[in-house]
């Protein structure tokens, strides 16, 4: 087992810390650009932008949507968590893919299907229901995951002192599963921060809406930035809270005992409502705008209006540019991947959080920022495919470097030490020996950032290629003039296209699965030619 922790090197490697710095670099371009241009302009327009009364309105709304929202997906998500890891159910597997199917549903693709379904929908309440039922995941995996490695042990003890049901659970399992609780509801609230299709589909003015209006009107430009920046700030204050929080989940979860007794409950008359509020996220989420989409599709009058070539070349460009976008995502984390698993210390810790700052980054924001940076220090790259991929590379980074950091941190490092004992270089080990038994997770991160990328919607609107549209942009052209059956066909297809690299990704998951079975024999052969090289 020791086998799989990754040591301290006795050596700084200056080249992957290099790297790194560079990767840390190129994704902060945005935020850099965009203090600068703010910190630039003209100060009585900043505070023209600043004394408009529509600012406290969208900063009101913003906080309060995404306070709405992730107290309802906390409500929403702690139950369905407890029945998924506690309770006695038949079909517990089919219940938890249920579960998690929200998080393959794009906010502003849910919208399209509700709107098409009752196009009065609008405002506060239509954006925090939609919001709210996609974002449910979030808080019911990592507590499902909690629930399972916590114990019922304090429950019982606390039954025995006379607490009820729910008395014993708040003294005895709450305080286990707080720390999830606490990170995954920090990010329900960055992700509803940062949303943009959903509430701009149901009319909603938040930060975000106001600046995509700010940008299209080029007189407006600097108002753009300033709001910007006011959302990037308190981002940043949700990602921070997220840090906490998970450094804290972490200690506790170190802390508890790996092992427990845990107790299953047995719902009984409970079983009913139990199971309703299961089915009752997804059929909201998903069931719903799925139904609404294929009712759609096979209208007379969305046939008639079908454009086949127009549907595939935004199949086509939607699958190129996501796949650029993975290409350059894994190769900004692949460096801050490996160095935070072989690599211990300040600077690694300073370096992989730097990585994570992209995370506080809504798509509006990057794509703004790009913007405004290829015109004026790159003119001959504005609105190009390179721009656009290098978008998608920083937003969607964070997600691979957690992926290339886990399939790095298990592979043993006496495989590594055996090929440098036969006399091969650092990169050759690398290749011959590390990327290879890694390979599924890179792979995983390949195709989280592709999955990703092909939903990311405000990005792409601001730094797409001239004439080049993806499934997304298409679906919301459409959707924003309420041509819904003219939309419904690249709605089906976005779903169809995502749903591609969802199941490679599971596959890559069974890959990294098997590649830890494989592990195991590896290391032994490995540990008996060390035996063998130093006799």
């Amino acid at each position: 087992m020791t086998d799989r922790v990754a040591t301290p090197s006795p050596r700084r490697p200056w080249g992957l810390i290099a790297a790194s710095l560079v990767a840390v670099a190129l994704a902060a371009i945005p935020v850099i650009h965009l203090v600068v241009r703010v910190l630039s302009a003209d100060p009585a327009e900043l505070a023209a932008v600043f004394d408009r009364p529509r600012i406290p309105l969208l900063v009101g709304n913003s906080v309060l949507l995404a306070a709405s929202v992730t107290l309802t997906a906390v409500a929403l998500g702690v139950p369905s968590a407890f029945l998924l890891a506690r309770a006695r159910l038949r079909w517990r597997g089919a219940w938890a893919v249920l579960a998690a199917l929200p998080l393959a549903m794009p906010s502003y693709l849910a919208a399209y299907g509700w709107l098409a379904w009752q196009p009065s929908m609008k405002g506060f309440w239509a954006a925090w229901l939609v919001l709210s039922f996609v974002s449910v995941p979030y808080v019911t995996l990592p507590v499902a995951a909690a629930l399972r490695i916590g114990s019922t042990g304090l429950d019982d003890v606390a039954r025995t002192l006379g607490r009820g049901p729910f008395g014993s659970f708040m003294l005895g399992t709450w305080p286990q599963i707080r720390p999830a609780v606490l990170a995954g509801a920090l990010l329900v609230c960055l992700y509803t921060l940062s949303d943009f299709g959903g509430v701009a589909l149901f009319r909603f003015p938040v930060l975000t809406t106001a600046i995509q209006q700010a940008y299209s009107a080029s007189f407006s430009r600097d108002e753009a930035a300033v709001l910007a920046v006011l959302l990037v700030a308190l981002a940043l204050l949700v990602v921070i809270g997220e840090q906490v929080a998970r450094g804290r989940a972490a200690r506790r979860i170190q802390a508890a005992p790996a092992t427990g007794r845990r107790r299953m409950t047995r719902l009984g008359p409970w079983t009913v409502p139990g199971l309703a509020l299961l089915a009752l996220v997804p059929a909201v989420a998903v069931v719903v705008p799925v139904a609404v989409l294929l009712g759609r599709v096979l209208t007379a009058e969305t046939l008639q209006a079908f454009d086949g070539v127009n549907l595939a070349q935004a199949i086509g460009n939607t699958v190129l540019l996501s796949a650029g976008g993975a290409v350059v995502a894994v190769a900004l984390a692949l460096p801050i991947g490996v160095l935070a698993a072989r690599h211990r210390g300040r600077m690694v810790r300073g370096i992989e959080s730097a990585g994570y700052l992209a995370l506080g980054l809504p798509g509006i924001v990057v794509g703004l920022s790009l913007v405004f940076f290829s015109l004026s220090v790159v003119p001959a790259l504005y609105q190009t495919a390179l721009v656009l991929a290098f978008g998608y590379g920083i937003l969607f980074m964070p997600k691979a470097i957690g992926s290339i950091r886990s399939a790095t941190g298990q592979v043993p490092t006496s495989l590594e030490d055996v090929s440098r004992t036969l006399g091969n270089s650092r990169a050759r080990t690398w290749w011959a020996v590390t990327a290879r038994l890694a390979r599924p997770g890179i792979f995983a991160a390949a195709l989280l950032a592709a999955v990703s990328a092909m939903k990311e919607l405000p990005a792409t609107l601001m730094l797409r290629p001239t004439g080049t549209d993806t499934l997304a942009v298409e679906l919301w052209q459409r959707t924003d003039i309420s041509a819904y059956g003219a939309a419904a066909p690249y709605a089906v297809a976005l779903l169809l296209v995502a749903a591609v690299p969802a199941f490679l990704l599971s596959d890559a998951r069974a890959g990294r699965e098997a590649t830890r079975e494989a592990i195991a024999p590896d290391a032994r052969a490995g540990r008996e030619a060390t035996r063998e090289a130093i006799a």
